[in-house]
Parts: structure tokens; C-alpha cells; sequence
């Protein structure tokens, strides 16, 4: 009796693992609310770069490919993330877009977000260069 119990627990316990494996999605977010002095609270990578959206870009749009990327390095999760829609202290949507290069980019209200390859997390240096702009939270 005690086998057919720990053959039934060992049964279950593995199917559970293997529906956990076989589920490709996770669930993450990338980008936090941070308060800056200059600009007050906007979106920021979790290690406190400034995030940004180019004009010239449109919802669901991305234009910002090969040199463009280069200087303006595109927020990418893994293929498969699911990324939260909101985030504490935030006012509008996330979600993602496939890039051209096949990468999934993060959006924000329908616009791909990006950081810029000179800033660092005490220096925001292109809000209103050539039509890019910091997140807002």
C-alpha cells in the first residue's frame, strides 16, 4: 500500500514538473519609476538608465535598426516574456513588439522604448536630441 501511495505522489509530482517546463512564457519587468532631479519621475531599466521614445517612431512602429541600435540600444526581453502591464508609481501600458531582427522590444503605451549608449545613471544626456525623449512615468 505505502508503494502504490508513493508511486501515485512521485506520479503527480512529475507531471506537475512537466507542465511547469513545457510552459514557455514567464512573466517580467524590466523598467522601474525613477525619480531624478531634472526630470522628476520617469522610466528607467532596473539599473537606472533612462528610458526613451523617438518621434519618429509610431505606435507599434520600430525605425531604430543596425547604427540607430547601436546608439540607442533597444529594451529586449527573451523571446516568450510576458511583460507585466503596469508597474508601481506608473501611469500607462507595457507591452512588446517584434523587432525586424526578430528580438522582442519592450513598449510602453505602444511605443518601443530604448536607453541611450552615453548615459548613465547620473547622467541623461539626449531628452529633446533629435526627436528623442525621456519616458515620462
Amino acid at each position: 500500500m505505502r508503494r502504490l501511495v508513493l508511486l501515485l505522489v512521485l506520479v503527480a509530482a512529475a507531471s506537475t514538473a512537466a507542465a511547469a517546463l513545457a510552459s514557455p512564457s514567464r512573466e517580467a519587468q524590466p523598467v522601474v519609476v525613477w525619480k531624478t532631479a531634472k526630470f522628476g519621475e520617469i522610466l528607467a531599466t532596473k539599473g537606472h538608465l533612462a528610458l526613451y521614445t523617438w518621434k519618429k517612431e509610431g505606435v507599434g512602429k520600430v525605425r531604430c535598426t543596425g547604427a540607430c541600435a547601436s546608439m540607442w540600444p533597444p529594451l529586449t526581453v527573451p523571446t516568450g516574456t510576458m511583460v507585466a502591464r503596469h508597474v508601481p508609481h506608473g501611469m500607462g501600458t507595457f507591452g512588446t513588439i517584434k523587432r525586424p531582427d526578430g528580438r522582442t522590444q519592450v513598449t510602453f503605451d505602444g511605443r518601443p522604448l530604448y536607453t541611450y549608449s552615453g548615459d548613465t545613471p547620473t547622467k541623461i544626456l539626449c531628452n529633446g536630441v533629435d526627436g528623442w525623449f525621456v519616458a515620462k512615468a
